[in-house]
């Protein structure tokens, strides 16, 4: 009996602390637990996979509340006449090139997203996952060679 009850307090011990870890309450009305759609957002806790393109790097906010461009990227947006929008829609809709990314670039990861610009512009931008934002390095034409002074 002993061990029984022994065994009763160490797996509920260790069903507390797996809750408690993943930040979960057992009510599923607690703060912290919402299910609904409109609070959740791609890349952040809580929020289904299923909203992200399946090409997602784990950890890679699509839907980033702040853009933080480089000098050099305002540069090359303007040679190449983008726009911010253009660059949020590549950022939420573009495909991740991983042969051009550097998951594990240091101080942050840096991803190759890749897509056309509503004006048919087939463009690469580099993201670098930061924690004040999402910083947009630079963004490259893919099919035409822009006469531009950036340095």
């Amino acid at each position: 009996m002993r061990l029984d009850r022994s065994l009763f307090w160490y797996l509920l011990s260790g069903w507390i602390f797996l809750l408690s870890a993943c930040g979960q309450s057992a009510d599923p009305g607690a703060p912290g637990n919402t299910t609904d759609a409109a609070a959740q957002q791609p890349g952040r806790p809580g929020t289904p996979p299923s909203e992200n393109p399946p090409d997602t790097p784990a950890g890679f906010d699509r839907k980033a509340a702040r853009l933080i461009f480089t000098k050099h990227a305002r540069c090359r947006m303007g040679c190449r006449h983008i726009d911010e929008q253009e660059v949020r829609e590549i950022l939420e809709k573009g495909k991740v090139n991983i042969r051009k990314s550097e998951p594990a670039g240091r101080p942050d990861p840096k991803f190759a997203l890749e897509g056309k610009t509503r004006d048919g512009q087939q463009v690469r931008i580099i993201f670098a996952a930061s924690q004040r934002g999402m910083v947009v390095i630079t963004v490259i034409d893919l099919d035409t060679n822009w006469t531009c002074d950036c340095r």
